[in-house]
């Protein structure tokens, strides 16, 4: 099997590998970048579960959340959309 074949094959190069510069704010829940996007919510997640933020579909945010998300409590869809606001392209 060639190299850029099979499971996994190219993921660096897929938009949820990519390496992504992140914000100073989402720095403080997730760790220094660059990380990819994937990274970056499994940071996230794993945040919300080891502060217990987390009621049914809502999380509830947390002071350095607050500082991400804009807001005290928010769902995963718009987590995903707002976390476009705090990443950018690696150089």
């Amino acid at each position: 099997m060639a190299q850029n074949e099979g499971p996994g094959a190219g993921e660096e190069n897929d938009g949820l590998h990519r390496p992504l510069n992140l914000s100073a704010e989402l720095s403080q829940v997730v760790g220094e970048g660059p990380m990819g996007r994937a990274d970056v919510v499994s940071g996230l997640w794993d945040y919300i579960k080891k502060n217990d933020l987390q009621d049914g579909q809502e999380i509830r945010a947390d002071d350095k959340l607050k500082a991400v998300f804009g807001k005290d409590r928010f769902d995963m869809f718009e987590m995903n959309e707002k976390l476009s606001d705090h990443l950018e392209e690696a150089e």
